[in-house]
């Protein structure tokens, strides 16, 4: 692979999961070939440096890098401490630290959460104060990989709007990694585009890119500006169940990670046997945390949850297993084997284990080629199609996915609605965590919109898609 940004340039960098872009993201910070073992070929020069030969800490003075994770580099308790971290190992004088680090987190949204433990926020605030400990230094260089992937639609615009103003000033070259590329492909003043291999299928401006290469981008299965699903694009399939008791139940419930910020404050929500569901809401409405109740990851501080009849949090895992599976939003989180094909088996019997590899193949993770690969070493939207596999061959009574569509690229995402589809049909539950409202429509029935701690919008998912009032006034539209 070659190819040249100039300074001050923007450079959009596509391709289909597992295609290297994280790992090139990883290598423009400095961390490939030092701190991440694997063999190395060619050259790379980052800001006038050679990123094999320069000191770390020459790197990180010029490069500011925002991991697929967020959360894996957040190394501070405090969120100001976060931001100033970076300052502080720059030398910053204390008087420009304290004007710097509110200003940075006005940049990304988050001026208004106060002084917090940054453990207690959701992972879209997670990736909004990853982005503020970046930008705040303004680095030379800035390498965001997929920066909105976790964050609201009004979220996600208000910071492209803030990374246009960057590119527009041309004192920061920006290489940005996104999947969803419609916000995004206006900004680039050249396109990079990977195949699966990692080679390049082309590096040129926008236009020339999708004049030249439209067939061959398509058939890699990476997104094009306007080839996200629109929200007609609708899944008709099993109806609603009408009557009796539902699969899931919360009834008034709060809850409060340090006892002071209560995140779910008297929420309200049914959940039927065999019914699409998505909860939707802005970062930090309290969406991840109802789920996790939900499947008695966590226990209510008030009211009560019941999954078929019994308080989740007190039942033996072997029956929670059976009603409910959950996909978190780091997968990394759910893996405990060090191997694709163990973790896929983990309590299966040995009959399923044919079932087991048919699922995988299905998602685009054969065995033969992944199998005696670590689930960690795979890309993130590699890592979110295991992860969501390994609850499917369960068969649980509901699934919950939290942002099930994160990473995908376009053959990933149709792989994934598919399967679901299916799984739907024969009665599973489905309940969808997600800031995407192409999915939401294709895939519920019904959607719930989370603010303030409370379900303050519960209805068809066909009403709340065309009513752009209330979807700009709940924070789903930008």
């Amino acid at each position: 692979m070659g190819f040249d940004v100039e300074p001050g340039e923007c450079l959009l960098v596509v391709g289909p999961s597992g295609g290297g872009k994280s790992t090139l993201a990883l290598a423009l910070g400095g961390l490939i070939p030092g701190d991440v073992p694997g063999s190395w070929q060619g050259e790379l020069e980052v800001a006038g440096l050679d990123t094999r030969r320069a000191a770390r800490a020459a790197i990180a003075e010029r490069v500011g890098l925002v991991f697929q994770e967020p959360a894996s580099q957040i190394v501070m308790e405090w969120t100001d401490d976060e931001v100033a971290f970076g300052l502080e190992n720059r030398g910053w004088p204390l008087a420009d630290m304290r004007a710097r680090v509110p200003e940075a987190l006005g940049e990304v949204g988050l001026l208004d959460i106060g002084r917090r433990r940054s453990r207690t926020l959701s992972g879209g605030q997670q990736q909004r104060l990853a982005l503020a400990g970046v930008l705040a230094p303004s680095p030379a260089v800035l390498v965001l990989d997929e920066p909105t992937s976790n964050l609201d639609p009004a979220g996600a615009a208000a910071f492209l709007d803030r990374l246009g103003c960057i590119v527009r000033r041309r004192t920061t070259t920006v290489v940005l990694i996104e999947h969803r590329v419609d916000a995004a492909w206006p900004l680039a003043d050249r396109v990079l585009a990977l195949d699966a291999a990692g080679e390049p299928i082309a590096c040129d401006t926008p236009a020339q890119v999708l004049a030249m290469h439209d067939e061959r981008l398509r058939a890699a299965g990476i997104w094009l500006p306007g080839g996200a699903p629109r929200p007609r694009d609708r899944y008709v399939g099993r109806p609603k169940p009408d009557g009796g008791r539902p699969l899931a139940l919360a009834s008034d419930v709060s809850f409060s990670y340090d006892g002071q910020n209560p995140v779910l404050d008297g929420a309200d929500l049914a959940i039927g046997p065999g019914e699409r569901l998505a909860v939707m809401g802005r970062n930090g409405s309290g969406k991840t945390t109802l789920a996790k109740l939900l499947v008695g990851l966590l226990r209510p501080a008030a009211g009560r949850v019941l999954l078929a009849g019994d308080p989740p949090h007190r039942l033996p895992a072997r029956v929670l297993a059976t009603r409910a599976g959950y996909v978190f939003q780091d997968p990394e989180l759910q893996f405990v084997t060090d191997r694709v094909r163990a973790e896929i088996a983990v309590g299966l019997a040995a009959g399923d284990s044919l079932r087991a590899e048919a699922l995988l193949e299905s998602l685009g993770l054969p065995l033969g080629r992944l199998g005696d690969a670590s689930p960690y070493s795979l890309s993130g939207g590699e890592k979110r199609r295991l992860s969501v596999a390994c609850c499917l061959v369960r068969r649980p009574a509901m699934l919950v996915l939290d942002e099930p569509t994160f990473g995908q690229d376009r053959r990933g995402f149709a792989s994934l609605v598919a399967l679901l589809r299916e799984r739907v049909a024969e009665g599973t539950a489905l309940v969808s965590v997600t800031h995407d409202l192409g999915f939401a429509a294709e895939m519920a029935d019904r959607v719930a919109v989370l603010d303030r701690g409370r379900v303050a919008w519960d209805g068809a998912s066909d009403l709340l898609v065309e009513d752009e009032a209330t979807l700009r006034r709940l924070g789903l539209a930008a």
